[in-house]
């Protein structure tokens, strides 16, 4: 009898046991299928304004103006084209003076913040904490406040209607040289400065060859960040270009409109679809670096 009771324990144990192990089992299953639907859905929401604003470039502006949302395409993309390109400027031009500026800044951002951010991590000098400090204190200072300064100084150069106003300054990027350090700090080994410099590596080729593959990920970061507010800068290149052949994409947008009784929306979606795509394919071009590169360090275990 005392053996068949403690079978009879043993097979309730097991099967609560059993049981307890199955309902352990659905819940992550459960909160899996919970995560996974709130990331479709945050999806659809993230690419629902895009696709809203490719749908209007292919209507009207009688279509858009009596149903506003709509996820059908029509038939009037080829019309919008005509109406977009029969303005008094010529939208591909503006799309090549935007591709040079934000390419160029691009460059001179992340190539001179990882430089900068070098020289403070790797040397060590005096004045090094201030002149963080000082970059950081830079950083607080918002760039409109100091924009009649800025147009004041080009004027006075006769830079006015030329790229180069809008080009150069990226060189000093003090968020991009904040992130850098902070990206440097951790990845960087200066085990492996110390052995170029052993070998005979100048400082140039060890920061051209060594330190920018270590900091890819970090420099693709800077680059979508740097390209898309380049690209999207209106405020500094509506006051410095005052000619038609000069103006950027984000310029031809903001002046495309008709008479003062009618205003085409279905070119002006059409505009923003274009000017919107360069920053799609720089994305796709850079954030395989992000992904890939993340938990990469300086050195292999």
């Amino acid at each position: 009898m005392q053996k068949k009771k403690n079978k009879a324990v043993d097979t309730k144990m097991t099967a609560i046991a059993v049981s307890a192990q199955l309902k352990k089992g659905k819940r992550p299953r459960v909160s899996k299928f919970l995560i996974y639907i709130l990331c479709i859905i945050l999806a659809l929401l993230s690419i629902m304004p895009f696709l809203i604003m490719v749908v209007n470039a292919t209507r009207s502006t009688t279509e858009i103006q009596q149903h506003a949302l709509s996820l059908i395409p029509s038939k009037y993309l080829i019309d919008n084209f005509k109406i977009l390109t029969g303005k008094s400027f010529n939208p591909m031009v503006g799309f090549m003076n935007s591709m040079i500026i934000s390419v160029c800044s691009t460059l001179c951002t992340v190539y001179f913040s990882t430089l900068t951010a070098y020289a403070i991590v790797v040397y060590e000098w005096k004045l090094r904490k201030p002149f963080f400090t000082f970059i950081m204190a830079v950083m607080m200072i918002p760039s409109q406040l100091v924009s009649i300064g800025f147009y004041q100084f080009v004027y006075k150069i006769h830079l006015t209607n030329n790229f180069l106003p809008l080009i150069l300054p990226a060189i000093a990027a003090p968020t991009c040289v904040f992130f850098m350090r902070q990206f440097m700090i951790p990845s960087l080994h200066l085990d492996i400065i110390n052995s170029a410099r052993i070998d005979g590596s100048g400082e140039f080729y060890t920061f051209n060859r060594i330190v920018l593959p270590i900091m890819k990920p970090a420099i693709a970061t800077q680059a979508i960040f740097s390209f898309v507010a380049s690209w999207n800068n209106l405020f500094l290149p509506m006051i410095l270009l005052t000619r038609q052949d000069k103006y950027t994409m984000p310029i031809m947008v903001s002046l495309l409109k008709g008479d003062i009784y009618k205003t085409e929306y279905g070119s002006v979606y059409l505009g923003l679809t274009l000017t919107v795509l360069p920053i799609f394919i720089v994305y796709f071009l850079l954030s395989k670096y992000i992904i890939a590169g993340v938990a990469l360090g300086g050195v292999k275990e």
